[in-house]
């Protein structure tokens, strides 16, 4: 698949055969800004699947709401210092920098509503020549989503993209076991399509830092 790469809100201005009228939205972006983690406070997501589930007033702002297409994503990385990125690549041996865009379906039924399905997921995107900027990685075939999926983010390796110290209805949820939230170094990550795995640990007083390019489809004109 080719990647292509554009910077700031540019994603907003894709043009794409026969959505010239199309409504452009940006999912997570109305969630308030803060400080991204690193170098200050520096702290990595790594090697795990993971959305945020509330942001404040905000539930679910990464939930689809009509069946569309995926475009594009955007991710706020911060700045490690050179002893911080050691830490991160050959202390804990977790390799360059990486991020890619995951479609899940969580089950609807209650007693099993941990459970996560990966229905379609973008090639990893190498960013360790963005840190400190907010890329926009462009899908070179948009990924069809579904009503009530959910957008999330995957770090194969690890990424600064993750904001700490906020208000505790700030949280997300982790493709990490149950009782080994703790353990932030396992791997965890989803990246088989159609594998389901239980979102057992959920991080309060944080966000992680991405945003979607979503285009809902176009509603049937009524007679």
């Amino acid at each position: 698949m080719k990647r292509a790469l554009l910077t700031g809100a540019t994603a907003a201005m894709l043009a794409l055969p026969g959505a010239a009228s199309a409504k452009v939205v940006e999912l997570g972006s109305t969630i308030p800004a803060g400080q991204v983690s690193c170098p200050t406070n520096c702290q990595a997501l790594s090697r795990v699947t993971g959305y945020q589930s509330r942001a404040g007033v905000l539930r679910d702002p990464f939930l689809i709401p009509r069946a569309g297409k995926i475009v594009a994503f955007t991710v706020r990385l911060g700045a490690p210092t050179a002893e911080q990125m050691r830490f991160f690549q050959a202390d804990l041996q977790l390799g360059q920098p990486s991020v890619q865009m995951s479609v899940l379906r969580r089950d609807p039924r209650r007693r099993t509503r941990n459970e996560h399905r990966l229905l379609a997921q973008s090639d990893p995107f190498p960013v360790k020549d963005h840190l400190g900027s907010a890329p926009t990685f462009v899908l070179d075939k948009p990924i069809q989503v579904s009503r009530s999926s959910i957008v999330a983010l995957t770090t194969p390796t690890w990424a600064p993209a993750l904001s700490v110290g906020l208000k505790r209805d700030h949280l997300w949820r982790a493709s990490r076991p149950k009782g080994r939230c703790d353990n932030v170094s396992q791997r965890a990550q989803q990246v088989r399509l159609m594998s389901v795995k239980i979102f057992g640990c959920t991080y309060f007083t944080a966000r992680l830092y991405y945003t979607v390019t979503y285009i809902p489809d176009n509603r049937p004109t009524q007679s």
